[in-house]
C-alpha cells in the first residue's frame, strides 16, 4: 500500500510546477515548450522595435530643429530620444513586452521543472 501512496505524490509536484506557467500566460501555452530560439527571436524583435523608436524620435528632433533653424548635436538628440522612448515604448510595444515576459516566465518554469525531474531521477524516485 505504500506504493499507491507514493505514486500520487510524484505527479503532484509536477502538477504544482505547471500552474505558474498557466498563471503567467494564456491557457494554450503550457502544452507547448518555449524554445531558446523563439525566446531569443521575441527579445530581439522587442529590442529592435525599441531601438527603431529611438532612431525615429531622434530623427524627428533633428528634423524639427532643422526646420526651426537651430542646430542640435546628434548626441543631445539621441539622449532626448532615449528619454522619450523609454515610457513611450512601454505603451506602444505592450504586446511584445508581454510576450517576452511570458516567454521568460515559461522558460524559467520549464527549466525548474526539468531540474526537479532530474533531481527526482537522481534520488531514484522516478524508476
Amino acid at each position: 500500500m505504500s506504493e499507491p501512496s507514493e505514486k500520487p505524490k510524484n505527479p503532484k509536484p509536477a502538477d504544482q510546477a505547471k500552474p505558474p506557467v498557466t498563471a503567467g500566460s494564456a491557457a494554450p501555452q503550457p502544452a507547448e515548450r518555449v524554445t531558446k530560439g523563439r525566446l531569443a527571436r521575441d527579445i530581439a524583435l522587442y529590442s529592435f522595435a525599441r531601438l527603431l523608436l529611438v532612431v525615429v524620435i531622434a530623427g524627428i528632433i533633428l528634423g524639427v530643429a532643422a526646420l526651426v533653424g537651430v542646430t542640435i548635436p546628434l548626441l543631445v538628440a539621441a539622449i532626448f530620444a532615449v528619454l522619450i522612448a523609454l515610457p513611450l515604448s512601454l505603451l506602444l510595444f505592450a504586446t511584445l513586452r508581454r510576450r517576452v515576459n511570458e516567454g521568460i516566465a515559461a522558460f524559467d518554469a520549464q527549466r525548474r521543472a526539468d531540474q526537479a525531474d532530474l533531481r527526482a531521477k537522481l534520488r531514484g524516485e522516478d524508476r
